[in-house]
């Protein structure tokens, strides 16, 4: 193997792993579920967020390299989708994708053990989910509700909740943020269901957007994210978050701005299908603004350099 066929194949590996749609997500909920658990109960931040924070991203990057090994002979339908995936346009083999994902696999569970027993648990869940999301003989993202619940806790409401359990074993009200997270993601599955979807019924799915319908999935969606709305308020009157962080969050709004985008989160040049596609990128901009000033007022008072 020539030094240049190495090289190839080693960017064919990262781009199987899609790091760049899911990390800026992976990461502001999974220090959000640390600093729910943390603040509250008087407990100081450690590096077994890091670990877990590193391990919900590659848990997250597990299930995209599972997908696009599982979906290549799909994509190979689509001229976009097939340059997307390095498997369908041969950059990678199969059997290396399947060795990557073992090795990523393993390291991920080393990672969530460094930060406890519960958050190992939640590991395990998050990736057994991954693999029978995208796993050809199970394949939960073929079949209605299935498609939506597994997606939904794998790639949101787990990856909040591994990373408060690394501290406390008790959400109690949080209980309602993580529903809140999870109703997004729901939204964002409809959302891309609803973008794939004349290519996914050419596949033969038979996935919630399909049996539901075009106009039906767009309700769906609104009322995902009108439900994530009420939890998320609940959450704020029980006092979950402190009051301060409202003042970043209108100061973050004209900020996200900058960010505007005539595509949706997946990027890909596409056209969005749905005017809050166009809205994504902007309200991950705002959460992400929220969380680390957060992050980064939790630290400067843990290390008492303030007062």
């Amino acid at each position: 193997m020539n030094k240049a066929t190495f090289i190839d194949q080693i960017r064919g590996l990262i781009q199987l792993t899609r790091w760049q749609e899911y990390v800026p997500f992976v990461v502001p909920l999974t220090l959000l579920g640390g600093l729910l658990a943390a603040r509250p109960n008087g407990i100081d931040l450690d590096w077994r967020l890091v670990a877990v924070t590193l391990a919900n991203i590659l848990a997250v990057a597990y299930a995209f390299m599972i997908n696009d090994i599982e979906d290549a002979p799909d994509d190979a339908r689509d001229p976009a989708r097939a340059a997307r995936n390095p498997i369908t346009s041969g950059r990678i083999g199969v059997r290396m994708g399947y060795a990557a994902c073992r090795l990523v696999a393993a390291v991920t569970l080393v990672l969530y053990a460094l930060g406890g027993g519960w958050a190992l648990l939640i590991g395990l869940a998050t990736l057994l989910l991954s693999h029978l999301y995208s796993w050809r003989p199970v394949r939960l993202k073929a079949w209605p509700v299935t498609d939506i619940v597994s997606h939904s806790l794998m790639l949101s409401g787990l990856l909040l909740l591994a990373g408060y359990f690394v501290y406390h074993s008790a959400p109690g009200i949080v209980w309602f943020v993580a529903a809140a997270a999870t109703l997004v993601s729901v939204y964002g599955q409809l959302y891309n269901q609803l973008r794939d979807y004349d290519m996914d019924k050419a596949a033969g799915l038979n996935n919630t957007a399909i049996i539901l319908g075009e106009i039906n999935t767009r309700r769906a969606m609104y009322l995902a994210v009108g439900l994530a709305g009420v939890c998320l308020l609940a959450a704020i009157m029980q006092g979950v978050f402190p009051l301060w962080l409202g003042l970043v969050l209108i100061v973050s709004l004209p900020v996200s701005m900058l960010f505007r985008s005539q595509t949706d989160m997946r990027g890909g040049g596409g056209v969005v299908v749905d005017v809050s596609g166009g809205l994504q990128s902007q309200a991950l901009v705002v959460v992400n603004c929220v969380i680390v000033v957060w992050m980064i007022e939790s630290l400067i008072v843990q290390l008492h350099l303030l007062g």
